[in-house]
């Protein structure tokens, strides 16, 4: 069926049609069709399973725009990562703002609920978003609400973000049991089992708008999954002349491997190969890329100019190591086309939108804490295969991993290739966050006696697979734990949270971290305890992220672990948990340095964070920051020290240049440089010309006349001459 038939039966404005070819649309695919059938814009919940490309999202489009001018109703489009809420809030916006179609998103702090956000006719939230709004009792968030996408749902079985997705579908179908589900994935074999936990129909298709053909690579032959093979010319090493073959026909490669070092590797190895294949009009638009992504911070680090390099040779590295502005940068630059290649970690592969021609996956195995090395799932496979082939662009995709000998291809056939994915299963159990997820349901309403805890937790997909038994075990446990530390309390036959369990679940921190932090700033209530001491009380709860500890580094750590003071126990080296303290350590001596001024290259070379894992150690420890500040508040506790410690941790700053950083163009280094130029506050600027800004280092015309006009506001000496 043509686009603009359907769009004329379901009663849409012409503007649709016309929109949607605009971007290529004229015709369904028929696992569209087959979802329109089955009622995606009649109201109907669904389990759409097809492959990458096939056409998932427009569906989902469809159906926000048909409950939004048909019904007036809202959507809700779940994602799982801030960067993918960002694209599509971007995408839906760009394409359907002209029809009055209001588009919101909120990814921020979780302790705020913003009002306009009623407004939105289709409201993009990461899945943690949507529990933090759901806490706060945010009633507009399900008053008219018809229709729930939930996007990449396959990650249900993901450890750290599946558990959040299960209760926020249990939340939304308590509120409202009629609303429509339509759940999306590349990857589901029970699919038809997740259908039915969410009381919908199943629509599977594997049809591929581009063919993707899949193989392993050994000796300079490529063997497909068809059992057809043929020779890859080159001799420059396997990836190298995968790559070479694919760029050489003009198109694009996904370079998958297991570490950061790898992809730098990687990346450094193809620059040379790939220098030759430029035009001289290429290699011009990838210098002024280059300049950017280098730029894209206040100050450079090694990791940012060997970034830069590689990027003048048409190919990019992709971690998380990388800072998020840059990121964004080379993933646009590669959908552009002016980037040919892309290494990546396997890691990365569900929130790496980047469809080429080819994808390589190099490295099958990878580390896990405490059980080493094992292969990766054979979903995450099928996840980074399913990226090969851009329709319109590729005549076909291409998905091939790389053999070190015939067992090794024969495994890899056999494990990956002819393997469909591994079932989706519950991670709610294993993720250790029953206790935040329980006291949530508390605080939000869902329940209020243990019978209704239950009765709202057999909703999950943990209840619809392992039933019912083993979850009232598991919330029997959690329970007992939230009344023990008083963050609940059974009173008159009911459950109800304390004022301290209320404030935790609405920061949106795990009920440990609120115990850890009460103790911790009990002890130190009246006293002017050391940065270092406060660090380590933020570094000490599971809401923070951990840095890997060195063999190298334990004696130098547990040396100054002897020699400091913290605010909590601090176990002996031969007692459990030792090594997790020194790991702690760690975490706040780089927070230590980061509030310290200490340059993002120092950074790097004395605890080896890149850009990217300063900025997410800093936003978990400025959130930690705040709320132990809330948390002193509701104890009525005095700590000196903490109350500017989130904008230090936030901005990098010593305490003198808070009031200099909060100019908009300012950031840590150039907020030193002003400092040092004598300028305490927006006061002593806003009296200066902007030229005498302009002269300072890192400073130029126009920014300096920006940074002068804000001072001016900020100080209220608008109406004073300058």
């Amino acid at each position: 069926m043509r686009i603009e038939e359907l769009v004329r039966s379901e009663g849409l404005p012409e503007e649709v049609a016309h929109i949607l070819e605009s971007h290529g649309v004229r015709d369904l695919y028929p696992p569209q069709w087959a979802a329109i059938e089955a009622g995606a814009l009649a109201g109907r919940s669904l389990v759409l399973a097809a492959p990458t490309a096939s056409g998932k999202t427009l569906v989902a489009e469809l159906a926000c725009l048909k409950a939004a001018l048909k019904k007036g109703g809202r959507t809700l489009y779940l994602v799982p990562l801030r960067a993918l809420a960002s694209e599509k809030y971007e995408d839906l916006k760009a394409k359907y703002s002209p029809l009055g179609i209001k588009v919101g998103i909120s990814v921020g702090d979780y302790d705020r609920v913003q009002g306009r956000l009623a407004e939105a006719d289709i409201l993009i939230l990461t899945n943690e978003r949507a529990d933090s709004l759901l806490r706060h009792r945010a009633s507009w968030l399900t008053e008219g609400l018809a229709l729930v996408v939930l996007d990449e749902v396959h990650l249900l079985t993901d450890p750290s973000r599946g558990p959040t997705l299960e209760v926020v579908v249990a939340a939304l179908r308590q509120r409202r049991p009629d609303v429509q589900l339509l759940a999306l994935s590349a990857t589901i074999s029970n699919a038809r089992e997740i259908a039915d936990w969410l009381s919908a129909q199943a629509v599977v298709s594997d049809f591929r708008p581009v063919p993707l053909r899949t193989g392993v690579y050994l000796d300079g032959e490529l063997l497909l999954s068809d059992g057809t093979k043929r020779q890859v010319d080159g001799g420059l090493g396997p990836v190298t002349d995968l790559v070479r073959e694919v760029v050489g026909e003009g198109g694009q490669v996904l370079v998958f491997v297991a570490t950061r070092r790898s992809t730098q590797a990687a990346a450094r190895r193809l620059s040379r190969p790939l220098q030759a294949s430029l035009s001289p009009e290429q290699k011009r638009e990838l210098e002024k890329l280059a300049r950017r992504v280098e730029g894209a911070l206040e100050e450079s680090t090694p990791v940012c100019r060997e970034l830069a390099a590689c990027l003048a040779n048409g190919v990019a590295f992709h971690h998380a190591g990388l800072h998020p502005a840059q990121r964004r940068l080379v993933e646009q630059a590669f959908r552009e086309g002016l980037l040919k290649v892309v290494c990546t970690t396997t890691t990365l592969a569900a929130g790496v939108n980047l469809p080429a021609r080819r994808v390589i996956i190099r490295d099958l195995h990878r580390y896990y804490p405490g059980l080493g090395a094992g292969w990766i799932p054979a979903l995450e496979f099928h996840q980074m295969a399913g990226r090969a082939g851009r329709p319109g662009l590729d005549p076909y995709g291409e998905a091939v991993l790389i053999a070190k000998g015939e067992e090794d291809r024969q495994e890899l056939l056999a494990r990956y290739l002819l393997a469909p994915p591994e079932r989706i299963v519950s991670q709610l159990q294993q993720s250790g966050n029953l206790p935040a997820y329980l006291l949530g349901t508390i605080v939000a309403g869902y329940a209020s006696s243990s019978s209704q805890v239950v009765e709202f937790f057999s909703r999950t997909l943990l209840a619809h697979q392992y039933g019912l038994e083993r979850l009232r075990e598991l919330l029997g446990e959690a329970l007992q734990f939230l009344l023990a530390e008083e963050l609940v309390r059974s009173w008159g036959g009911g459950l109800h949270p304390t004022p301290f369990g209320e404030l935790v679940a609405k920061l949106y921190i795990h009920p440990l971290s609120g115990v850890v932090l009460r103790e911790g700033l009990r002890r130190a209530a009246g006293r002017a305890p050391g940065e270092l001491a406060l660090l380590h009380l933020l570094a000490h709860t599971p809401d923070m992220e951990g840095l890997r500890l060195r063999q190298a580094e334990a004696g130098e750590l547990a040396q100054l672990a002897r020699e400091s003071e913290f605010l909590l126990p601090v176990p002996g080296p031969q007692e459990p948990g030792y090594r997790e303290f020194l790991e702690e350590v760690k975490v706040s001596l780089a927070l230590r340095a980061w509030i310290n001024e200490a340059s993002e290259a120092e950074l790097e070379e004395e605890f080896g964070l890149g850009p990217g894992d300063t900025y997410r150690l800093r936003e978990e420890a400025a959130w930690l920051a705040y709320a132990a500040d809330r948390l002193a508040g509701l104890f009525g506790l005095e700590v000196m020290g903490l109350r500017g410690l989130r904008a230090r941790l936030r901005y990098g700053v010593r305490e003198e240049l808070l009031e200099l950083v909060k100019l908009s163009g300012v950031g840590r280094v150039r907020a030193r440089v002003l400092f040092e130029a004598g300028f305490r506050g927006p006061e002593e600027i806003a009296r200066k010309k902007p030229g005498s800004l302009a002269r300072l280092p890192h400073f130029g015309p126009a920014l300096a006349k920006q940074v002068w006009e804000e001072a001016r506001r900020l100080s209220q000496l608008a109406g004073e001459p300058g």
